[in-house]
């Protein structure tokens, strides 16, 4: 397909990052494969994780396509940029139809990233995530890849003002080692395993991240931070979905 609004995109994107002198460490990005369709499947603690998480991939010389809710979509500035990039936009009452979306692509060679956890974590843990990273996987017979995000949150994240022009951030950019799921294997199963793994790369993240200051606002609650707490957190989930459920009824 024709790339005439990626690559630009991610010349900017690396502009500025280099304008904000962010600090910004990769590892693991050989084990995106150069060739062939592949799952990425990362945590969630960003608004703008689909930009550093697509970072990984450039070692490969790989464009991902990520999984995003139709509503950046939607929008008037970021969805015709979406939609150049060719990601797959995801309507939460039509799941299926973003689902056979990721598999033509998986299947066509392509690199599809998905937010497992689908929401925000607003605890700066992984939430527990569902078994449609792995089903694709197995669908379109190509790796599943665990990755781990941190420090976008400092940038934008949800419930926090926009920090967008925040100079020297440390982000880290972690990349595990691919699960290969197959039909017949117990998904569920695959998908804790999945989720172990993202949790590990995450944990790796932030204990070596070069700042560690004590109560702040992004770190979580068991690394001497005041994030919500998971229980928390699952309470203002439940709480936004209420909201959300009782607007699309009025």
């Amino acid at each position: 397909m024709a790339e005439i609004v990626y690559p630009p995109v991610i010349g900017v994107a690396r502009t500025l990052f280099r304008a904000l002198d962010l600090q910004i460490r990769v590892e693991g990005a050989e084990r995106i494969p150069r060739t062939g369709g592949a799952v990425l499947a990362s945590n969630h603690i960003s608004y703008l994780d689909f930009i550093f998480a697509g970072l990984a991939a450039l070692p490969a010389k790989r464009l991902v396509r990520f999984m995003a809710k139709k509503e950046v979509f939607d929008h008037r500035v970021s969805g015709p940029l979406m939609r150049g990039m060719h990601h797959i936009p995801v309507d939460r009452a039509a799941g299926a139809a973003a689902f056979g979306a990721a598999l033509k692509s998986l299947k066509g060679g392509e690199v599809v990233g998905v937010f497992a956890e689908a929401t925000i974590s607003q605890s700066f843990t992984v939430k527990e995530i569902k078994n449609g990273a792995v089903r694709m996987a197995v669908g379109a017979k190509v790796p599943l890849v665990p990755m781990a995000l941190w420090g976008t949150q400092r940038l934008w994240t949800k419930g926090h003002p926009k920090k967008l022009f925040q100079r020297h951030v440390p982000i880290t950019i972690l990349v595990g080692e691919p699960l290969h799921p197959k039909r017949g294997d117990d998904y569920d199963a695959v998908t804790a395993e999945l989720r172990g793994r993202m949790a590990e790369l995450l944990d790796r993240a932030q204990r070596t991240y070069p700042e560690i200051p004590p109560g702040a606002w992004w770190q979580p609650r068991h690394l001497g931070g005041s994030a919500p707490t998971p229980e928390e957190a699952a309470k203002l989930d439940a709480a936004e979905a209420e909201e959300r459920a009782a607007r699309h009824k009025s």
